[in-house]
């Protein structure tokens, strides 16, 4: 068989970004600060704005990382952070965060700590002052309710919310979607044990130790997790912590169908490693942090196969992953399975922790 130049030159660009996209990056090292770290947004500026992770019970629940001096402070500021007897006006319990197109950083508070009724606060950081508080209340939430990950719809005004539903004893079971209509405020859960929204049985290892539920042998099995959408805000896309698969569905058939309906809709779209938190890029590729290799992986598009994509060896247990206008997304490393409670009493954490960032394949989608 002849080939012509025209195809010869097909193959090679063909060969060419195939290489280039299962190429392996180290990402580099962007800040180091004084806690371990949970989820990221940016303020107004692109500065980072991140959660103090909660597992580690911090005092200071969000921080905000100054570029130029490199050092972090209470957000918006300490009275937030501090716990209120007289009303629910303070960050309680944050791990979710993000921002939207304004300038306004979402946070969401799971209410865990004090057991009050989880919410979503909303900070403007171009006014410096309080844009909104949305409560999630039963039975939109539930006694074992985590309240994780979300993304914001900005097109249609809705947030929607991944629940793990490991709080106060959830064993996962219940994992969940929580839909916000930020219009009206009103609040409605949908796919409860779904096999989309529960863990498989698939326990967390992590240097050949499996990750298990303090003072027991039973593996910790975690519900609905990481979340995203895509630029079109056409498809949403997430999956349990705990699973090999990812899922899809329409945001339309989401939010028109009732749960008997919308079962049906839900699409298995690819294979993953056990995993915390989602992005996506423009062109729909799918980055996730997986918890068991220090690495993001990356499930391109065009063969919904992942592989691992950014790799560092001091990006343990990597959590929130989200792009930034300067063209890098930014990842967490929280140090979490190197917490006392892991290690018979022992912490092993080692201060100060890492906030890495790394160019993604394509420009992805500010805040998410």
């Amino acid at each position: 068989m002849i080939l012509t130049l025209r195809k010869i030159m097909f193959l090679f660009v063909l060969l060419f970004l195939t290489k280039g996209v299962y190429a392996q990056i180290k990402p580099e090292v962007y800040a180091t600060v004084p806690y371990p770290v949970g989820n990221i947004a940016y303020d107004y500026k692109q500065e980072l704005v991140f959660s103090n992770h909660p597992f580690f019970n911090p005092e200071v629940r969000v921080m905000h990382y100054n570029p130029k001096t490199k050092k972090v402070s209470a957000f918006p500021n300490k009275s937030w952070n501090s716990r209120s007897l007289d009303n629910d006006h303070y960050l309680d319990d944050v791990l979710g965060i993000r921002n939207d197109s304004k300038g306004v950083v979402w946070m969401l508070d799971m209410g865990l700590k004090s057991g009050i009724t989880p919410k979503l606060v909303g900070w403007n950081t171009k006014k410096n002052r309080l844009e909104r508080i949305y409560y999630i209340p039963r039975p939109a939430s539930r006694p074992s309710s985590q309240l994780n990950d979300f993304v914001i719809d900005e097109s249609r005004n809705i947030v929607v919310i991944a629940d793990e539903d490991i709080g106060n004893g959830g064993n996962g079971n219940n994992g969940a979607l929580v839909i916000l209509d930020m219009k009206t405020g009103v609040c409605r859960r949908v796919l409860e044990g779904h096999y989309s929204t529960i863990p498989e049985q698939t326990p967390i290892v992590v240097d050949g130790t499996q990750l298990n539920i303090p003072g027991t042998n039973k593996p910790i099995l975690v519900g609905a997790d990481g979340i995203t959408l895509d630029k079109k805000n056409e498809w949403l896309y997430y999956a349990p912590l705990n699973g090999r698969t990812v899922y899809r569905v329409r945001m339309e058939d989401l939010l028109e169908n009732k749960d008997s309906v919308l079962s049906l809709k839900v699409e298995k779209y690819a294979t993953k490693d056990n995993n915390g938190g989602f992005s996506i890029d423009k062109d729909g590729n799918l980055y996730t942090t997986y918890i068991e290799k220090n690495a993001i992986g990356v499930i391109p598009v065009s063969t919904k196969k992942s592989f691992d994509y950014a790799i560092d060896s001091e990006m343990i247990w990597p959590d929130g992953v989200s792009y930034n206008k300067d063209g890098y997304m930014y990842v967490s490393a929280a140090q979490l399975t190197r917490a006392a409670v892991f290690n018979n009493g022992k912490d092993l954490t080692k201060s100060p922790f890492l906030i890495f960032r790394f160019k993604p394949l394509q420009k992805g989608i500010w805040g998410r």
